[in-house]
């Protein structure tokens, strides 16, 4: 059973999941280092259903141009998706209730269409038949109370919320009234030596920009109490049927959210912590109460994960990701990866956004105050690391700067200083080559050792990037 809300990302001890945080985290495993390779929708469901990069999935956005939901993605990944393959190869009982993929979306509330095993279904503005997330719990526990109890099951369900438009149920629309987003050290404040889209937004933002995000993100808390009470009569149901100490559950996100920082208002698909860092809890026979893990994961290895638990070999697919089930176990000497990849293509077009058309072409998702959360050269590859020893971030633009930021999160954990220009050159270097080769990486490629590993081989005859530009000699360059 797996829940998917739509980009959330705050500590468990400070959300209003407090009957999810019960009813998951505390009876399993909370990874503290989980991570989405690309920080959009799209791109991100994709990589969670194929258990692949970007790179090797192909959807590189939410755009149709951008491969999201397109004939292609259905014809070549689609069937080797491991819902799919739990279908076909596993003989397991499939359902999914909720957001897809985006060329099939609904983010609205009230007065949307959903497509019921491919017949159209009407919804309209009554709270008590139609408000979204209380349907997909409805459809889901009818799933639960019907399907055959002689074949094991598979349920996903992705909520929209909290995405916008933030309409919470009736009954908590007076919630968190004093909530407002965190104002952390890299909130409202200029990103320097960050990426020009980052340097164009307006420091310090308006305060009507500060009113609006905090808006949004009490509204976000709001709706998220419903998402609360759907994990709590799944939980019930499961319990009520005999199968809830016999079924994994997992509850995670496709990505993050930011809402001020760097004086971006409010959206995701930026390279930085607040926007590629998710929650994943996950409960299950075997898995111990309360615990919590370090180890660095992505949601490319979710489905390697349910697949192991359903005994497919793995060898037969051409997944990107790890399986988890030898840490949701507690094996001893478990060998782990130390870096990932992230990777994301901007979105933009021709024309000028029609709300800052002094802007000119290329950018989008602009704020009224022509502050724009996207451009098409918002194009970026990064390599992630987290051992004993480093916690790294090297992200290189694939734009006319071939601009490079890289982050200390050890001094650094809000990402404020960028330290392309007096990190050790052979470090840069090593990520430099590192990333090259994820960017290439295919299956079992991608799980070699990372940069700080042991037995991992550097070759700096091969430094070129992935987009042919030559790897620089950062030494005195200017970013």
């Amino acid at each position: 059973l797996t829940c998917l809300a739509d980009f959330l990302l705050v500590p468990f001890f400070q959300t209003p999941l407090k009957k999810t945080n019960a009813l998951i985290a505390q009876k399993g495993i909370t990874f503290l280092n989980a991570y989405v390779p690309s920080a959009l929708c799209c791109p991100s469901r994709a990589s969670i259903l194929t258990g692949k990069y970007p790179h090797n999935h192909h959807v590189v956005n939410n755009t149709l141009e951008g491969n999201c939901s397109s004939k292609l993605w259905q014809k070549i990944q689609e069937p080797y998706t491991f819902p799919a393959l739990l279908k076909t190869m596993c003989g397991y009982q499939t359902f999914f209730a909720g957001k897809y993929l985006n060329e099939e979306k609904n983010s609205k509330y009230y007065n949307y269409t959903l497509s019921v095993n491919g017949k159209a279904r009407r919804h309209g503005e009554n709270y008590s038949v139609d408000y979204l997330t209380d349907v997909l719990a409805n459809m889901s526990l009818d799933f639960l109370e019907y399907k055959s109890n002689f074949e094991p099951f598979f349920m996903m369900i992705s909520t929209p919320a909290p995405h916008s438009p933030w309409t919470a149920a009736p009954q908590y629309t007076k919630s968190f009234q004093n909530v407002s987003a965190p104002r952390n050290s890299n909130f409202n404040i200029h990103g320097k030596n960050k990426h020009w889209l980052i340097r164009q937004a307006k420091t310090p933002m308006t305060n009507s920009s500060v009113q609006f995000l905090d808006d949004a993100y009490r509204k976000r808390w709001q709706t998220l109490l419903s998402v609360d009470d759907l994990i709590e009569k799944l939980v019930k149901k499961l319990e009520l049927n005999g199968e809830l100490d016999n079924t994994y559950i997992f509850y995670t996100s496709d990505n993050g959210f930011h809402t001020g920082q760097f004086s971006l208002p409010i959206d995701k698909r930026q390279l930085y912590e607040f926007d590629i860092k998710v929650p994943l809890l996950v409960r299950g026979p075997g898995i111990k109460p309360n615990q919590t893990n370090k180890m660095l994961v992505a949601n490319i290895d979710l489905g390697p994960t349910i697949l192991d638990i359903a005994g497919y070999d793995l060898n037969k697919t051409q997944m990107d990701g790890m399986s988890l089930l030898p840490l949701l176990r507690g094996d001893k000497n478990v060998t782990w990866r130390s870096d990932f990849l992230v990777e994301y293509q901007g979105e933009g077009y021709n024309g000028s956004d029609p709300t800052c058309p002094g802007l000119g072409p290329g950018v989008t998702h602009c704020f009224p105050d022509c502050v724009c959360e996207d451009s098409y050269n918002n194009t970026y590859a990064c390599v992630r690391t987290l051992s004993t020893s480093w916690d790294l971030q090297y992200c290189e633009f694939d734009d006319r700067e071939v601009f490079v930021e890289v982050y200390n999160l050890t001094a650094d954990p809000h990402q404020i200083n960028n330290i392309a220009k007096t990190i050790d050159q052979e470090i840069l270097e090593k990520m430099n080559y590192r990333l090259m080769m994820l960017q290439s990486c295919s299956g079992a490629t991608c799980r070699t050792p990372g940069v700080f590993d042991p037995g991992y081989r550097f070759d700096p005859r091969l430094m070129f990037s992935n987009h042919g530009v030559r790897a620089r000699r950062f030494s005195g360059q200017s970013l």
